[in-house]
């Protein structure tokens, strides 16, 4: 038997939250950090609890606020996703939902696990 341990390549652009740190100082940048952080893993726990309960109301509207919340803070690999699982809703390929939702999971983990070292980085 052969187990497939997909391992993603992440993209990230530490450049929009390093602007936040130059524009607003330290204190400031970090409490607007912290909390799209905590929006966005929110938003990305809720979509999971949805998919899980097959409850596809508004599936497409908060993909898109993952994506736009991924894109603001650099997360480029997790916008991408969040628009590619996103195209699947739309277009009722629900094989390929269920392949690109298994890797917005696993791109999400490893996004917010990075995602200190990332604001290290920009300091």
């Amino acid at each position: 038997m052969t187990v497939l341990r997909p391992k993603e390549h992440l993209q990230q652009d530490v450049e929009p939250v390093a602007a936040m740190y130059r524009d607003m100082g330290t204190a400031q940048a970090e409490q607007v950090v912290t909390r799209a952080l905590g929006e966005l893993a929110l938003t990305m726990a809720g979509l999971a609890q949805q998919v899980r309960s097959h409850d596809l109301t508004n599936l497409a509207r908060q993909l898109r606020r993952l994506q736009r919340m991924s894109e603001h803070l650099g997360m480029i690999s997790l916008g991408l996703v969040a628009a590619d699982v996103r195209n699947c809703l739309e277009q009722g390929d629900s094989t390929a939902f269920s392949a690109v939702w298994a890797r917005l999971l696993r791109v999400a983990e490893r996004s917010l696990a990075v995602d200190k070292g990332l604001l290290d980085q920009s300091l």
